[in-house]
């Protein structure tokens, strides 16, 4: 997005949010219940994002993403505090990728407290990549006509399919036939 002096930009006042204050292991080790847990407030900012393509629109998504990540980190260490800092330490500490896999038994017992305590089930793998169908009230964004563009160059023509010249050096689009 290119920024002129006419292009009107928020405020810090509107921008101004209370920060998630975490760690990137502790953020990798809560990862997968934070995103279950706040996965219909996330939808709802990328959605916005992707239709208006402005971010300037989508501030209060955003801000709403934020509460979810605090209220979720809240609960969780009204609930988990241990288990998740045992956790998050084992990947800090276990290698210098922060990876899971020295950390299952810890995992284990971190995933078995957040299901009993607060109800969120890990998700299964490739949970994330799935495609899933947009259940939010979000109205539709106006379709988008294409250009035309009616002052071609002299020579060039827009040609349908059947009526182009056959190739001068080989084959026109081969990886499709």
């Amino acid at each position: 997005m290119v920024v002129t002096k006419d292009t009107e930009l928020p405020t810090f006042e509107e921008l101004t949010v209370e920060e998630v204050p975490i760690s990137t292991p502790g953020l990798r080790a809560a990862a997968h219940h934070f995103g279950k847990y706040c996965l219909d407030v996330n939808d709802e900012f990328m959605m916005c994002k992707q239709e208006t393509k402005d971010p300037r629109k989508c501030i209060n998504e955003g801000k709403a993403v934020t509460s979810c990540a605090l209220e979720f980190f809240r609960k969780l260490k009204g609930n988990c505090f241990d288990e998740f800092q045992i956790y998050s330490n084992c990947i800090d500490k276990s290698s210098n990728r922060m990876d899971f896999e020295p950390c299952r038994k810890t995992q284990a017992v971190y995933d078995k407290c957040v299901f009993e305590k607060m109800g969120i089930e890990r998700p299964e793998h490739g949970f994330f990549c799935k495609a899933r169908v947009y259940t939010g009230n979000r109205p539709k964004p106006p379709v988008e006509e294409p250009q035309v563009f009616n002052d071609l160059p002299i020579g060039l023509k827009d040609f349908k399919e059947e009526e182009r010249p056959p190739a001068k050096y080989g084959q026109r689009n081969w990886f499709i036939k």
